[in-house]
């Protein structure tokens, strides 16, 4: 008998309400008549209900912050651990690491998943770690250059963050031994990707994960960054439409909806990501054969509506990095005024545009607020703001302040 059926009543229940039992999936394609498994199902149960194995057989526990209510605990057993390790060594190998490697590891160490994912993947791959975690900056730089790091792991907000640090120290990151970044942990566009490859010499890779699935070490860029390849011998993809549930169709944009075949301790069952994108069917011409998605670019549930227009904030990054003296820092205000939504975006320009005339800086926000109507065809209220005024994010950054019922 299948544990998961077995052991997991919130599956037991739903599988049999619709008249489904284990032996009736004999393919994969067969995946798709299970039913959905979402966070609030982690939160319902929490904090072991999905767990499949006995405790006796879970090696370790890793949880959310909950800052929207319950944690989402999930839990490991150790073949899990040597599959998350696996995992995240295909990771750093798509991105050209390999072993002599030194990994400054600042993500998060603790119940988040993603430092001890990472610092794991990179030990199996054979790379000298360096568990710095996150925050302390000047540390971080000063390790970074002392240390002779070769890549480094964090959100991309955050390597942002060191790269404007070190101009402030004197340090140059291009003189640095330094040549790879592994940015996850939340959405970042292209136009990110250039400011930092720009400004610091490295080669950007993007990784792809949750903590509900096995943590980072789903999906990983290749040295072709045409799209994440997502280890479908561990994790099987679908993408459906968000709001019915059907299956789109190769190359048509969805949610992704993935299952985890070999998990052990918390499988999980068509589980409803959230997050936006589309497969890939062109084979890849680094020679890996296991699908491709685009990059996650938002969210379902990061979406807000203001006066009837679906707006994401990635489509404003993108925006505001198309003009040229645009700092992607930035963050966006939503407010009601008589009845009436408004956005007011702030965002940092470079001392030089900051420090010119007032018809220039006008101009200017003139040009930042056409840009970002012609990308969502609503004008929205642009304030530009001094560097290092607004807040910078150990973790992931905090993109939208919703004042709307306060």
């Amino acid at each position: 008998m299948d544990p998961t059926y077995e052991h997991v009543d919130l599956y037991h229940a739903r599988m049999q309400k619709q008249n489904i039992i284990p032996d009736d999936i004999e393919s994969l394609d067969d995946i798709s008549k299970l039913p959905f498994t979402q966070k609030t199902d982690l939160r319902d149960t929490y904090p072991f209900g999905l767990f499949a194995r006995p405790m006796q057989d879970v090696v370790r526990l890793h949880a959310s912050s909950g800052t929207t209510g319950k944690p989402i605990v999930v839990a490991y057993t150790q073949g899990d651990l040597d599959l998350w390790s696996s995992v995240m060594m295909r990771t750093f190998a798509c991105a050209g690491l390999h072993h002599g490697d030194i990994v400054q590891n600042a993500y998060g160490y603790g119940l988040f998943t993603g430092g001890l994912g990472i610092h794991y993947g990179a030990e199996a791959l054979g790379a000298t770690v360096i568990p710095i975690s996150g925050g302390n900056t000047d540390r971080q730089i000063m390790v970074m250059k002392d240390f002779g790091v070769t890549a480094i792991c964090c959100t991309p907000s955050y390597f942002v963050h060191l790269i404007e640090r070190a101009v402030a120290m004197g340090i140059d990151l291009k003189q640095l031994p330094l040549r790879v970044g592994i940015f996850g942990a939340e959405p970042w566009t292209d136009a990110m990707r250039q400011h930092i490859e720009t400004e610091s010499g490295i080669r950007a890779c993007d990784i792809y994960g949750l903590s509900e699935i096995i943590g980072p070490g789903v999906a990983a860029e290749c040295y072709c960054r045409n799209g994440l390849h997502v280890f479908e011998d561990h994790f099987y993809l679908e993408i459906v439409d968000p709001e019915t549930g059907e299956a789109c169709p190769d190359g048509t944009e969805g949610e992704l909806v993935l299952t985890t075949l070999t998990k052990q301790a918390m499988p999980m069952i068509r589980y409803r990501t959230r997050d936006i994108t589309s497969v890939i069917p062109e084979p890849c011409p680094c020679g890996r054969t296991v699908r491709r998605i685009h990059r996650i670019s938002h969210r379902s549930d990061d979406m807000f509506i203001v006066r009837g227009v679906n707006v994401f904030p990635s489509q404003i990054e993108t925006a505001l990095m198309a003009v040229e003296g645009t700092l992607p820092h930035y963050q966006i205000i939503l407010t009601r005024q008589s009845g009436l939504d408004r956005i007011e975006v702030q965002v940092e320009v470079t001392p030089q545009v900051f420090s010119d005339k007032i018809r220039s800086l006008e101009y200017f926000k003139s040009e930042l607020a056409g840009s970002i109507e012609h990308t969502l065809g609503i004008r929205v209220n642009v304030q530009l703001v001094e560097p290092h005024t607004i807040q910078r994010s150990q973790g992931k950054a905090q993109r939208v302040i919703d004042r709307r019922d306060n």
